[in-house]
């Protein structure tokens, strides 16, 4: 793994990573785990998310915070690629087995998961709490830009500069969300993630939801009214 600017402590705009031994724990685990190209990620996520709740004024607690944003993606890497669960489930649990065995309280255990759960849920986070709503700003933020124009050129600059995105970052991570996702295809239905496994395999069905309620066994089942 290349080294990164900032370390545990250090801040941008008043935005720092937590100076604990929890997150520093986190920080060696996923970056012993992750892609140069996910860690950086990552961490620009927490910074994203962390920014946004300083300029809303939104009460978090960073930890959790950093803890949800820096497993949000493990599900992408290799260590899941006999899994057929959604990979926000395989990110979700392994924080939560990541945390228990530290001794976290269950209900801020419980908030981690569900804001891994649901960071690529549209339309349900941003009503839950601070950390869940975070979360999926700081993703959205540095996968699609969402919310881009609501961040300073310094911050965004100030970031960059400390978590680089790199050349061509865009299609380097469609390619890590292909190469997590392709062994599981049946767990994208109902999410944009089916959109990764179109853009690289011209073969790929997506299922289609109208489809399956006309073929279902009731629509055949013409002996119960």
């Amino acid at each position: 793994m290349t080294s990164h600017s900032n370390i545990a402590g250090s801040g941008i705009a008043d935005v720092t990573i937590p100076d604990s031994q929890l997150a520093r724990d986190i920080t060696q685990f996923v970056r012993d785990t992750e892609s140069d190209l996910l860690f950086a990620h990552s961490t620009r996520v927490y910074f994203w998310g962390g920014l946004r709740g300083r300029q809303t004024g939104l009460k978090f607690d960073s930890e959790l915070l950093y803890a949800a944003a820096m497993f949000h993606d493990i599900g992408l890497t290799k260590s899941y690629q006999k899994s057929q669960l959604r990979f926000e489930v395989d990110g979700a649990n392994a924080a939560l087995e990541f945390l228990r065995s530290r001794g976290i309280a269950e209900k801020d255990i419980g908030t981690v998961w569900t804001a891994i759960a649901l960071h690529t849920t549209p339309g349900i986070p941003e009503f839950m709490g601070s950390e869940i709503a975070l979360l999926q700003v700081g993703a959205g933020m540095d996968i699609a830009g969402r919310g881009y124009e609501t961040f300073t050129d310094e911050q965004r600059q100030a970031v960059v500069a400390a978590y680089p995105r790199g050349k061509d970052f865009g299609n380097k991570v469609i390619d890590a969300f292909y190469h997590g996702l392709k062994h599981r295809p049946a767990s994208t239905f109902g999410t944009f993630n089916d959109d990764f496994l179109a853009a690289k395999d011209p073969t790929f069905q997506r299922v289609d939801i109208c489809s399956v309620i006309r073929s279902s066994h009731w629509e055949h089942a013409h002996h119960v009214h």
